[in-house]
């Protein structure tokens, strides 16, 4: 691999005033992401995960998802190591090969992340991504409201607001933005429910997972930064403090939220990416946007990474190359999550010590997925779109 990127971006000098020891864990983790990269594509798409095999990391299945954050992450380093990770092609290539998907595409996330990833490059086929977000987001236009309207996934949500919000300097996108920006924002209780409209059974309502989160935070954070929003600022700040507080002694970013009330509904899966990508990216977002600087908070989810206690192995390995992807309960079918979700319908508050006993996180999943590998990228050498 050549020289990839200067490893002292600027986020990596501003977590060395920190601790130099996060610093230098991401430096190695963007390490192994840049190496891991060129194994998970599979010419044209990004596979939907890396496993383990006998000749190292098998790629299987595909992800247009996954291919347009991994193209995110990847327009963060040197046209010559874009080469080297898709097989001679730049992330421009990837970009058009996913735009020429974009007509039969129907899932507002996947066709909201392409648009992002057009307008941080600049790409020629920004009109056609725009134009593609709109139609599919054409009930929000024609209600003006947002919420209770149609089903929409929080995520998704944020995406939008933040694919236009990328968009907004190349492009009138105002009107779709300014309703983007009301569904997201109705939304919110104390923090995101995982939907936004309705439509989820009574005992999952109230639940929203880290990533329903922590999108809305980067997306509302960008909304600020690119034209004065003090409301989106507040918001984001207001979820962020919040997961903040309730992150875990050891540096844990939990997994589902009572989006009424802000409390936990249940810790695991600890997921990797939320420690070593997602949370940063977020966090730094709305630091730079003027909020807070949760910079503690990041370095303790680094540190998790580093040695969670929950297990005796290590989720990092540098020979593979890989990060595996998440601890979790050794609990069948998912039964904690879904009696958590039950037990705080009924009776909120948090969850008790005696399922920890019963359901101890002991698991590793080894495997590993390429946006959580472009999200790290994008997280860390990201600068205002483009690469300096």
């Amino acid at each position: 691999m050549t020289q990839w990127r200067r490893p002292d971006a600027a986020r990596i000098r501003l977590l060395a005033t920190r601790d130099l020891a996060c610093a230098d864990l991401v430096r190695r983790l963007l390490g192994i992401g840049v190496r891991a990269m060129p194994r998970a594509y599979l010419g044209g798409e990004f596979g939907f995960t890396l496993r383990p095999a006998r000749t190292g990391l098998l790629a299987e299945g595909t992800s247009v998802r996954y291919s347009a954050i991994a193209a995110l992450g990847l327009r963060c380093l040197a046209e010559a190591d874009q080469r080297e990770a898709l097989a001679g092609d730049n992330c421009d290539d990837l970009i058009e090969l996913l735009a020429k998907r974009l007509d039969e595409l129907t899932a507002l996330g996947d066709v909201a992340l392409i648009c992002l990833a057009a307008a941080e490059a600049g790409h020629s086929e920004l009109p056609h991504a725009i134009d593609r977000l709109r139609e599919l987001d054409r009930h929000l236009l024609v209600t003006g409201t947002g919420a209770g309207d149609v089903q929409v996934d929080a995520v998704s949500a944020a995406w939008v607001v933040t694919a236009l919000v990328a968009a907004r300097a190349m492009a009138d996108v105002e009107q779709h933005l300014a309703a983007a920006r009301r569904r997201l924002l109705s939304a919110r209780g104390a923090l995101f429910p995982h939907l936004i409209g309705g439509g989820q059974s009574w005992y999952r309502a109230h639940v929203g997972s880290f990533a329903d989160q922590i999108y809305p935070v980067q997306a509302l954070a960008r909304l600020h930064a690119s034209a004065d929003d003090p409301i989106a600022l507040q918001a984001a700040d207001q979820v962020a403090a919040r997961l903040c507080r309730m992150q875990g002694r050891d540096g844990q970013w939990w997994w589902h939220y009572d989006a009424r009330h802000g409390d936990v509904v249940e810790h695991y899966p600890v997921y990797s990416v939320h420690q070593h990508a997602m949370a940063p990216m977020a966090l730094l977002d709305l630091a730079d946007a003027g909020g807070a600087c949760h910079l503690e908070a990041i370095c303790r989810g680094l540190r998790w990474l580093a040695a969670p206690p929950e297990v005796h192995e290590h989720l990092i390995d540098d020979d593979l190359p890989v990060i595996w992807r998440k601890v979790a309960r050794n609990d069948p079918g998912k039964l904690v999550r879904g009696l958590a979700a039950v037990r705080t319908a009924i009776w909120p508050g948090p969850p008790g010590p005696a399922i920890g006993r019963l359901f101890p996180p002991t698991v590793v999943d080894r495997e590993c997925r390429p946006y959580e590998l472009g999200w790290l990228l994008y997280a860390w050498l990201h600068e205002n779109g483009s690469r300096s």
